[in-house]
């Protein structure tokens, strides 16, 4: 059987469920707490560091042939792609609609309180707003939808489907994925104190697991990782959007 692991780390491992488990650990509870820290000092530098590493780790740790086989490679069906993108939109605005039903204009709803951490000044002209919305746009589809599908749907999906097979490591790689964001939301910091919303977590959760399994079938539907990185960008964009838009107001 073919190692993917490069020759140094082929040494420590195998490309299995205890190396996905490994990485998983070494990313996401750093992650977790870095997360935490930054939305109560409102420094969120530290994020796009971790986003990074998270990119880099199957050229770290994989050989030409395991990054091959984690989906880095060119799409095998292109109409996938655009599948992907429609995707991504559709389940950010359900999700954003979701959440207005529920919660309105309240911390308890997961985009509004996402949408503190941009700082969109009070009284922003269009022009300036615009220009603030195509900055984050442009950032929030490209470093976290490559970080984190390299990651989470590339080679942490990879190392657990040598083991337990692509449906379980779906369903294995999506849990990390849903977990690691409730340090985005759920567990809130607000009038300088922390608290955990039991139900809106719950339901953030759900949503981040389910759109993480939408991630993984674009990923297969479209023969490469980048199915997986389009779903995620248009994802963001639909998240920002409505950030920028709905809640903030015109």
């Amino acid at each position: 059987m073919e190692n993917e692991l490069k020759p140094f780390w082929s040494k420590i491992f195998k490309f299995d469920w205890k190396f996905g488990l490994f990485l998983i650990l070494i990313i996401c509870i750093p992650r977790f707490i870095l997360v935490l820290h930054a939305n109560e000092t409102a420094n969120y530098s530290y994020i796009g560091l971790i986003m990074v590493i998270s990119a880099i780790a199957p050229f770290l740790f994989l050989n030409k042939s395991g990054r091959k086989k984690i989906g880095i490679k060119k799409p095998t069906n292109y109409r996938w792609i655009f599948i992907a993108f429609v995707i991504g939109i559709v389940f950010s605005i359900s999700l954003y609609f979701l959440g207005e039903a529920f919660y309105g204009k309240s911390y308890e709803n997961w985009y509004y309180y996402i949408g503190k951490s941009y700082n969109i000044p009070t009284g922003i002209d269009q022009q300036s707003k615009l220009v603030m919305f195509g900055i984050m746009a442009l950032t929030g589809m490209t470093f976290s939808p490559i970080g984190e599908e390299f990651f989470f749907r590339g080679i942490v999906h990879s190392s657990f489907a040598n083991s337990v097979g692509d449906k379980r490591a779906s369903i294995i790689d999506s849990s990390a994925f849903a977990l690691v964001h409730i340090s985005h939301f759920g567990l809130i910091f607000m009038n300088q104190q922390w608290k955990f919303l039991i139900v809106p977590t719950m339901i953030w959760v759900v949503s981040m697991f389910c759109v993480s399994i939408l991630f993984y079938q674009c990923r297969k539907n479209s023969g490469s990782i980048l199915g997986a990185i389009i779903c995620h960008s248009a994802f963001n964009l639909g998240m920002i959007y409505c950030i920028f838009y709905p809640i903030s107001g015109n």
